[in-house]
C-alpha cells in the first residue's frame, strides 16, 4: 500500500487526476471538506501546483460535476424512447447516489457545465427521436425538472436520511406534534401512513428509490399519452 501511494504521488499531475482526486475527497469527507489545500495534500503537491490545471475552486467544482455526469450510462439507440429515457435516468440516479454531494453542487452552478448540457441535449434528443414535438419536449423538460438528472427533493426529506442504496434508515420519521397535526390534518395523515404502514411491502418509512421510480413512471406514462394524442400547448 505504501508503494502504491508513493507511485501515485510520483504520477505527473494533470487536470483529470486533480478532478478525480477531488471527487474522491468529496465522496469520502463531504463537499464541505474540499479545499485547494486539502486536495493538494491528498495529491502530495503544493497548492500552487493545482492552479496550473484549474483556475479556481469554481472551475474545480465544474470539472468535478462533469466527471460525475460522465459516469452516467450512454444513450442506447432504440425505438422504445420511454424505456431508453427511464433506464438512463435511473442510471443517473445511481451515479448521484454514489456521489451524494453532487445534486447540490449541480443546482448551485449559475450555468450548466458542458457535460450536464450534453446530457440534457441527449435526453431531449431521445424525446425528439421518439416523435415528441419540440413543443411537448419543451414542457416535458419543465415537468421533469431535476428528476431528469436522477434526483429530486424527497417528501419529508428533513426527517429522513437516505443511504447509498437510496433506501432510507429503518427508523421511521417522528410523529408530528399534536398542534401541527391538528392544523395540517392531511399532511399528518400522509406522515402517519409513511411511518406506520406495517402492511406495506416496503416496510416502515418511505423508500426513496420506489418513490422516485413511481413519480418517474407517472410522468413518462403521461408524456406518452400526450404524445399519442398529438398534444400541443395553447397558443398565446
Amino acid at each position: 500500500m505504501a508503494e502504491q501511494a508513493e507511485t501515485l504521488r510520483r504520477t505527473p499531475l494533470s487536470r483529470d487526476r486533480i478532478l478525480r482526486a477531488a471527487v474522491a475527497l468529496a465522496d469520502e469527507a463531504g463537499i464541505e471538506s474540499l479545499s485547494m489545500r486539502n486536495l493538494a495534500q491528498d495529491l502530495g503537491v503544493v497548492p500552487m501546483a493545482l492552479y496550473k490545471h484549474v483556475a479556481n475552486k469554481d472551475e474545480l467544482l465544474d470539472g468535478m460535476i462533469d466527471v460525475v455526469v460522465g459516469e452516467i450510462d450512454p444513450p442506447v439507440p432504440t425505438a422504445d424512447w420511454k424505456h431508453a429515457v427511464r433506464q438512463r435516468i435511473l442510471s443517473a440516479r445511481q451515479v448521484l447516489l454514489r456521489h451524494p454531494w453532487a445534486p447540490l453542487a449541480i443546482e448551485s452552478r449559475n450555468m450548466a457545465t458542458p457535460a450536464v448540457l450534453a446530457y440534457l441535449d441527449s435526453m431531449i434528443g431521445a424525446f425528439r427521436a421518439g416523435g415528441l414535438s419540440v413543443d411537448l419536449a419543451h414542457h416535458v423538460m419543465h415537468a421533469m425538472g431535476s428528476r431528469i438528472l436522477g434526483f429530486s427533493q424527497e417528501l419529508f426529506d428533513a426527517s429522513r436520511r437516505a443511504g447509498r442504496s437510496g433506501r432510507t434508515d429503518p427508523t421511521p420519521p417522528a410523529a408530528l406534534p399534536p398542534e401541527i397535526a391538528a392544523r395540517f390534518p392531511h399532511v399528518a395523515e400522509i406522515a402517519m401512513a409513511a411511518s406506520h404502514d406495517d402492511e406495506s411491502v416496503l416496510g416502515q418509512g418511505c423508500d426513496d428509490q420506489f418513490e422516485f421510480e413511481f413519480a418517474l413512471d407517472l410522468l413518462l406514462d403521461g408524456i406518452e399519452r400526450l404524445h399519442q394524442r398529438g398534444w400541443s400547448s395553447p397558443r398565446r
